[in-house]
This record gives structure tokens, C-alpha cells and sequence, in this order.
């Protein structure tokens, strides 16, 4: 029998060859537009606060309910074929919940950009982050592109084969699930604050344990890279609460800490400001490399978990 460590394995060593090509057919657009149906059926204006919240716990359970169900039969129907094909159907969806490589080039492409002039790297960065980037300067592009990294260690490498290890392809993609929904209706504003309210924390407990795994892993890559792994702890024990999230605060204080720069501050979505409290310390100036140099960490804490999930999976495979 072929472990889950194994198969995350396989599914990391995947991604990391090809990434995530934007023409095959991918589960978390198809996830996506599932919401987005419902949310435009069940979220409607005008209905009393505590029916808003029912509505949104019923689909910020069901949404991953139902992603999770359906994996397991792709998964068993498979098994029933081939078991080999079994191992393949749950590696390629194990893939597809994982982002380490698209991370690293969303990041060197806002890198590169920046060198053609300010609008090429707005929109460069427009695409991998929510907030309103027409306006962003040099700086708050490099600000933006760091955070978006940091924060999705979490989000796209460890908790997606967190849970992949634990439960197979099937909880890691409602894992995934979960994620999208906070993605798309977990925002605190007049629309989603009662209807997302359910999906946000639900976000927030799943990559509870997975955040702080992600501290761990900083703390050892960082001092791998040769950064400052001392600072970056120091800085998430003092400014990680200090985020609205309390998943989110850790890798960016690491990483805000590790690079000696501060980050969080003013931003505007859909035109409306939004202040995150500041992290880390202002011991120099943002700039491009520091994009460069959180792609490093990303690319390290994947090669990481990489190495502990073929060790484990050995270890199993001739005990």
C-alpha cells in the first residue's frame, strides 16, 4: 500500500517539474464557480443577520464536504480499474492543491516586471493579490509581492500536504475548498461579513497547525539561506498578533524579520483603505531583491517538506 507520504511526495516532485499550467482543466476553478453559483443564490441582500450566518455555514460545510466526497470516488472508481490508477488520480489532485511552484514565478514575474517600469509590474502583481494595485509605487509593489509570498507558504505549500498526509487527496481538497471559500466570500464587508463569516473561520482553524508549522520551517530555512533566523523569530513572537489574521501574521512577520524590513501599512481595496499594522523593522529599505529573496524562501521551505515527506515515505516503505 502506497502511504500518503508518498503520494505528497510524488505530487510535490510534480508540481515542482511542471507547476500549474493555466490551460488544463483545474478542480479549483471548478470549486470556484460552485461558489460563486451559490453564493449569488443563497447571499442575498436584505435578509436578517442570522439567516445570512445559517446560509453560510451550510455552504462553508457543504462546499468541502462535497469536494472532499467527490475526490474519494474519483479516488475509489480508479482503485476499482487499476489500484496504480488509484495512486495516479491522487497524486494529480494531491497536485493540484499545491502551489509551490506557481508561487515562485508569480513572484519573479512581479521581479522581472518592475524592471520594464511601474505599470508592467502593476500588473504583474495584480494578479496574485486582492488589494487595488493602480496606484502602488516601486515600493509598495515589492511590499505586496512579499506579503502575497509569505502569506501563501501557508495557504499553498503547507497546509494543502498537511492535510494531504493526513487524509489523502480528499481532505487536502476540501482543504483546498476551505481555502477558496475565505478567498471569495470570507471578507469582512457589508456583502460577506454575516454570509462569509462561517467560511472565514473555518479557514482560520484549518490552517491553525499548519501556520505554525510554517514558523518551524521558516525558522530552519532561514538560517539554511543565511538570513537572520534569530530576528525572524523575535519579530513573530512580538508583531504576528498584531495581523487581523491569526494565521497570515506568522510568515509575514518571519518573513518580515528574516529580511530585516517592515511590512503591512496602508491599503485600498475596491477603493476603500484598509491599514495593516505594521511588522517587522524598518533596518532598511524595501527593494526588488527582497521579492527575489522571498521566492528563495519559498523555494527552500517547499525543498524541505519535500525532503521530510521522501524520508518519511521511505521509512514506511522498509520498516
Amino acid at each position: 500500500m502506497v502511504s500518503n507520504w508518498a503520494l505528497s511526495a510524488v505530487a510535490m516532485a510534480v508540481d515542482a517539474i511542471i507547476g500549474d499550467p493555466p490551460r488544463w482543466p483545474h478542480p479549483v476553478t471548478l470549486i470556484g464557480a460552485v461558489i460563486g453559483a451559490y453564493d449569488g443564490r443563497m447571499n442575498r441582500q436584505g435578509l436578517r443577520p442570522i439567516r445570512l450566518r445559517v446560509r453560510g455555514a451550510a455552504l462553508a460545510l457543504g462546499i468541502p464536504i462535497l469536494a472532499g466526497s467527490v475526490t474519494w470516488a474519483l479516488v475509489w472508481v480508479a482503485g476499482r480499474v487499476w489500484t496504480p490508477l488509484a495512486w495516479i488520480v491522487a497524486v494529480w489532485l494531491i497536485f493540484t492543491t499545491v502551489a509551490w511552484k506557481g508561487l515562485q514565478d508569480a513572484g519573479l514575474t512581479v521581479y522581472r516586471a518592475l524592471s520594464q517600469g511601474l505599470p508592467a509590474a502593476r500588473r504583474a502583481v495584480s494578479h496574485i493579490v486582492g488589494r487595488d494595485t493602480a496606484q502602488l509605487n516601486d515600493t509598495e509593489v515589492v511590499r505586496a509581492a512579499v506579503e502575497t509570498l509569505a502569506e501563501n507558504i501557508v495557504d499553498g505549500i503547507v497546509a494543502p500536504l498537511f492535510y494531504a498526509v493526513i487524509g489523502g487527496a480528499p481532505l487536502a481538497m476540501a482543504y483546498r475548498a476551505v481555502n477558496t471559500l475565505d478567498s471569495m466570500v470570507g471578507y469582512r464587508n457589508a456583502r460577506y461579513q454575516d454570509f462569509g463569516w462561517a467560511s472565514a473561520r473555518l479557514d482560520d482553524g484549518m490552517n491553525f497547525i499548519p501556520a505554525r508549522l510554517t514558523a518551524l520551517l521558516l525558522g530552519v530555512v532561514t538560517a539554511v539561506v543565511g538570513l537572520a533566523p534569530r530576528r525572524a523569530w523575535r519579530v513573530m513572537r512580538r508583531d504576528a498578533r498584531r495581523h487581523p489574521s491569526p494565521n497570515a501574521g506568522i510568515p509575514e512577520a518571519m518573513v518580515a524579520g528574516a529580511l530585516g524590513v517592515r511590512l503591512g501599512g496602508l491599503n485600498y481595496y475596491g477603493g476603500e483603505p484598509s491599514y495593516r499594522a505594521e511588522l517587522g523593522d524598518a533596518t532598511r529599505a524595501l527593494e526588488a531583491a527582497d521579492i527575489v529573496r522571498a521566492v528563495g524562501l519559498v523555494r527552500w521551505t517547499g525543498a524541505v517538506i519535500g525532503l521530510v515527506l521522501v524520508s518519511v515515505a521511505a521509512w514506511r516503505w522498509f520498516a
